[in-house]
């Protein structure tokens, strides 16, 4: 790939996917990281909060998938978890070797016509993070801050709660995200991206979830799914 970071490190993952419509603008690359100490009450992504739950990747197989996701024209990639920024070191080679990738002379354009963006999601606050973290997320063109608080909803573009805050951090996450910062959600946003795995050796369906729900629409997924006779079991939202 031309890169020379990420040759040694690791990061704890839980998950990928390709195309992403729902955490950023666009089609983007997704990939949520393992293992969060913040554990905020309510979150949806519960199942990644163990850092053991995961799979220990190559940063190096990471940006193989993003340099397959810009081949593609994705419009960005976006870093979730867990808390990225509990694993300072490999989000640092990520996101360091994702920036070289989107500048090498042969990267194409984002679909949508724009250079494509970096963008972090994190439940530390900006004055919580240290400086190792703060060198990690140096390359972001944008990050997202503050833990998610249940009884605070919002319908602010890409964020969990009102307290979260949408920093554009580059000329690029300006560009991309500056317009987009006390933006609610309308008709031309996805809440929710749904998304039905293979068929497991019990019978059951694994159904992802990708993006930010209102309140009530998980329990609502359920309900409907009961009334169909398509019961939802081990949610990743409850305990």
């Amino acid at each position: 790939m031309g890169n020379t970071f990420g040759n040694t490190e690791r990061l704890d993952v839980g998950g990928a996917h390709l195309p992403l419509r729902t955490l950023g603008p666009g089609a983007r690359l997704g990939i949520w990281v393992q293992g969060c100490a913040l554990a905020c009450p309510g979150c949806m992504s519960r199942h990644t909060w163990d850092p053991a739950g995961g799979t220990r990747v190559p940063v190096a197989d990471l940006l193989a998938l993003w340099q397959r996701a810009l081949e593609r024209g994705a419009s960005g990639l976006t870093v979730s978890g867990g808390e990225p920024c509990d694993q300072p070191t490999g989000l640092g080679a990520l996101l360091r070797g994702a920036d070289e990738l989107r500048r090498a002379p042969a990267a194409r354009p984002a679909s949508d016509g724009g250079a494509p963006d970096l963008l972090v999601y994190t439940g530390y606050e900006e004055d919580e993070l240290t400086a190792e973290q703060q060198a990690a997320l140096g390359p972001a063109d944008a990050v997202v801050t503050g833990r998610f608080r249940a009884a605070e909803p919002t319908d602010l573009v890409w964020r969990g709660s009102a307290n979260q805050r949408l920093w554009p951090k580059t000329e690029l996450g300006r560009l991309r995200y500056g317009p987009h910062l006390t933006r609610t959600r309308d008709r031309r946003d996805a809440g929710l991206q749904v998304v039905v795995g293979r068929r497991a050796p019990d019978g059951t369906w694994p159904v992802h979830w990708y993006g930010i729900p209102r309140r009530g629409d998980l329990t609502a997924w359920e309900r409907e799914g009961a009334r169909r006779g398509l019961p939802v079991s081990a949610p990743s939202w409850r305990p």
